[in-house]
């Protein structure tokens, strides 16, 4: 992919194929204000050199906050938003630990579609990983590298109506992949061959391919996906909390499927 393909910059005013303005998960909601504040705390904390007394008293700051959101949080599970293929990338997984940015968790990648040389959408993006995310010595650890492949692959499945489990994920990593430095991002769809969606996709910092993926993923129908939850349910000494929202969604999709095969 040349660096002409990568089309590495949001077009402007948002412009996105099929999609009207920007992310809305890009916004300044509550739970992205308290991702944030909490990624800087992590930030700080991993990769900067504190008193032990500065430590111990934000500790019991944090430990308060902790107990209040405890204490406030319902028992079910937060529903997750459900992937539009028409929709933005950005706002399908608005708690993922890579783009999601109500996640303290993730970076966050910022994530976005263009229309690639063939006209079918892929997705591009840029990210920047702190020391959190720190393997050898000033890189990014392989792992978080392999995470975020998985995310961006399966995202460009997404992005062309190809939705499917990963199966096989390849990571060839070129050269090593720096920290606090903006990297940039290209993932495409590559093909189907029955059940199973192939996928590509490269990290680039100052133009420099530093890793790429190759993706074999699976698609699962929805009924079978179902007995999976089901099955998780009973693999764990505590009960699953499945997002209810989600379940039902599945539960029409597989009823959906029946009716068309009857």
């Amino acid at each position: 992919m040349s660096g002409e393909d990568r089309e590495l910059e949001p077009p402007p005013g948002g412009g996105y194929p099929g999609v009207d303005g920007m992310a809305e998960t890009w916004g300044d909601s509550p739970l992205n204000r308290l991702a944030t504040a909490v990624r800087r705390v992590a930030a700080v904390g991993v990769g900067q050199p504190l008193d032990d007394d500065i430590v111990s008293e934000a500790a019991a700051e944090v430990e308060a906050v902790a107990d209040l959101l405890e204490r406030a949080a319902e028992a079910d599970k937060r529903s997750r938003n459900y992937p539009d293929p028409d929709g933005h990338p950005q706002d399908a997984f608005s708690t993922s630990p890579m783009i999601g940015f109500a996640n303290p968790v993730a970076p966050p990648a910022e994530v976005w579609a263009v229309e690639g040389p063939d006209g079918g959408r892929e997705v591009r993006g840029r990210v920047t990983f702190g020391y959190a995310y720190e393997g050898p010595p000033t890189c990014v650890h392989g792992g978080v590298i392999a995470e975020l492949f998985d995310e961006l692959l399966g995202m460009s499945n997404i992005l062309v109506g190809q939705g499917a489990m990963t199966g096989t994920l390849t990571v060839r990593y070129r050269r090593p992949t720096p920290l606090l430095a903006p990297l940039e991002l290209a993932a495409r769809h590559t093909g189907k061959e029955g059940r199973k969606v192939y996928a590509w996709g490269g990290i680039y910092h100052q133009g420099e391919l530093t890793a790429e993926a190759d993706g074999i993923f699976i698609t699962v129908p929805p009924n079978r996906m179902l007995d999976i939850v089901s099955g998780n349910a009973h693999s764990t000494d505590a009960p699953l909390v499945v997002d209810p929202d989600w379940q039902k969604m599945m539960a029409r999709n597989a009823a959906s499927k029946d009716g068309q095969s009857g």
